[in-house]
């Protein structure tokens, strides 16, 4: 009985310690590298979020461009091709029949009222449209549509709940995920979440995601703020790729 008391006591000491101290930080758990268990998984690696062509850029762009997310992007597709580090892409899709959805979230509504990712044919049927919001962004072709990179099924919402990226992830062994695409409050953070409570380990790169930036409002700064409290992990891309060159 003495012994449960005083581990509670020094629980309760580390806590109040944590709690009031004006130094207090959040632990590092950090996350290694495994051969075989590795994979990069990209939210959303399309035009509608990455280009000024795209219908979202007035909102993105700024914080696209600051965080140099186009580039850091392919820095971490061309790696992923270098190690043979399995590459997953989660895309955002909305087929004509989708557009009946009854209700939505405010950024459901926006996206629609844009347009943003919606296309005249099923996925299924056509494939993204050439060159529209929809299809990636031309400079990553070449790592998607290379035989190797797995492409889930569309996400209709934020998460990775309604596709199957995780099925892509648990059928080729795969526990630890590097994870980046758009955008970083939306998409790539709902990523992260549903990752965690599938029991992965996370780690999200900085940099190789971007969001809106609005009166008031910065999905930047409020997705940095959850990742660091819910990932295993938080890099910048040099950071990641130095460390995947060690690692694996």
């Amino acid at each position: 009985m003495n012994a449960l008391t005083n581990t509670v006591a020094a629980l309760s000491i580390g806590l109040l310690t944590f709690t009031s101290s004006a130094k207090a930080e959040l632990p590092d758990p950090g996350m290694d590298y495994a051969k075989g268990r590795t994979a990069i998984v990209i939210t959303d690696p399309q035009i509608d979020f990455l280009s000024p062509k795209g219908v979202s850029w007035k909102l993105v762009g700024k914080s696209v461009e600051a965080n140099n997310t186009v580039e850091n992007i392919e820095k971490l597709m061309k790696i992923a091709g270098e190690k043979d580090i399995p590459l997953i892409i989660s895309p955002h899709f909305y087929a004509p029949t989708d557009l009946t959805f009854q209700h939505g979230g405010a950024l459901e509504h926006a996206m629609h009222g844009i347009h943003m990712f919606e296309s005249k044919s099923r996925i299924d049927q056509d494939g993204f449209p050439e060159g529209t919001g929809v299809d990636w962004m031309p400079q990553y072709k070449k790592y998607i549509n290379n035989g190797k990179t797995a492409v889930a099924t569309p996400h209709k919402v934020y998460g990775p709940d309604s596709n199957d990226t995780v099925l892509q992830l648990r059928k080729r062994g795969i526990d630890k995920i590097i994870l980046a695409g758009m955008s970083a409050n939306l998409c790539t953070e709902s990523h992260l979440r549903e990752f965690m409570e599938q029991g992965f380990e996370v780690q999200v790169v900085s940099d190789g995601t971007a969001a809106a930036q609005l009166p008031g409002l910065d999905g930047y700064a409020a997705a940095m703020t959850n990742v660091r409290m819910i990932a295993n992990s938080v890099k910048t891309t040099e950071e990641v790729l130095k460390q995947i060159d060690e690692q694996l």
